[in-house]
């Protein structure tokens, strides 16, 4: 009954079927992963972000390579920030706004220097290519609290002079002439004294898990009915095929089939009338033929 499914096109269309499901599969697993690596982030900003800040000495480690459960914690620096070192980071949009970021190398009571992101500035309206200005950091000694966040690969593009094309330390470490902890830098949370102006402050991460579940679950949807379509198409073939059959099984070999799927039964043919062989029946003939 199913022995077309063998056939060369059936076979093709269950290929079709299982490629398309198989790619279904993969975006699936991909937006799940997706989701992992969401909610991980999630967890580091509940976990973290808050969190009561703790001392230099004790995230030292982090400044050399940083774990990422450790991303977001808060960390309380002592030091001075070293004004001739800073730059603005370019292409930094903030809520769809094109705009810069301003990182300040600081010197901390140890002697060893780390990197403070102080926040957001808006792109210039007077000085095309840089911000109109740039708030200047406090003076002299500064505690400031930061959470830290892992450095960025270098981006293949160059920057104009006092600029950054990205938070790479290693390269920006080249700039200065002087040696930076590379493993992290901090964003900066806090800082005593405050300074007179301040670039605009970070917002805090989203917490929001986002659809990559539901587009996850569409994608699986999709495979799996790819194959009861497939499995539909086969069964109404087969009905189809059978319905041929019975038809073929009642009609004559080569003779047209009747209207309606219905049989006519075939008409009986005339009785022959018997000979007289009786004189009565004789005449009777002649009489009823004028003799």
């Amino acid at each position: 009954m199913y022995r077309f499914l063998f056939s060369s096109k059936w076979l093709g269309y269950l290929l079709l079927a299982a490629i398309f499901a198989s790619a279904c599969v993969f975006l699936g697993r991909w937006q799940m992963d997706r989701r992992a690596e969401t909610l991980a982030e999630i967890n580091r900003v509940v976990t973290n972000y808050s969190a009561t800040p703790i001392p230099f000495a004790d995230a030292r480690e982090q400044f050399d390579e940083l774990d990422p459960a450790m991303e977001w914690t808060q960390v309380e620096l002592r030091g001075t920030y070293l004004t001739d070192g800073q730059r603005v980071v370019r292409n930094r949009p903030l809520n769809g706004q094109p705009g810069y970021e301003v990182v300040v190398p600081f010197r901390l009571d140890s002697g060893e220097t780390v990197v403070i992101d102080r926040g957001w500035l808006p792109i210039g309206n007077n000085n095309p290519g840089a911000p109109d200005s740039v708030p200047e950091p406090p003076a002299g000694d500064v505690t400031a609290v930061v959470r830290l966040k892992h450095p960025e690969p270098e981006l293949q593009r160059g920057a104009p002079e006092g600029q950054l094309a990205s938070i790479d330390l290693a390269a920006y470490s080249g700039q200065l002439g002087y040696p930076l902890l590379t493993g992290a830098y901090g964003q900066l949370a806090s800082e005593t004294p405050p300074a007179a102006e301040m670039p605009f402050p970070f917002p805090k991460p989203s917490t929001e898990e986002g659809t990559h579940l539901s587009y996850s679950l569409q994608w699986f949807a999709f495979g799996v009915l790819m194959f009861v379509g497939f499995g539909y198409a086969a069964r109404q073939q087969a009905r189809n095929a059978a319905i041929d059959a019975e038809d073929d099984d009642g009609t004559a070999e080569g003779a047209p089939r009747p209207a309606g799927g219905e049989h006519r039964r075939r008409p009986s043919p005339p009785r022959k009338r018997k000979k007289a062989t009786s004189e009565e029946e004789e005449d009777a003939l002649l009489d009823a033929q004028g003799y």
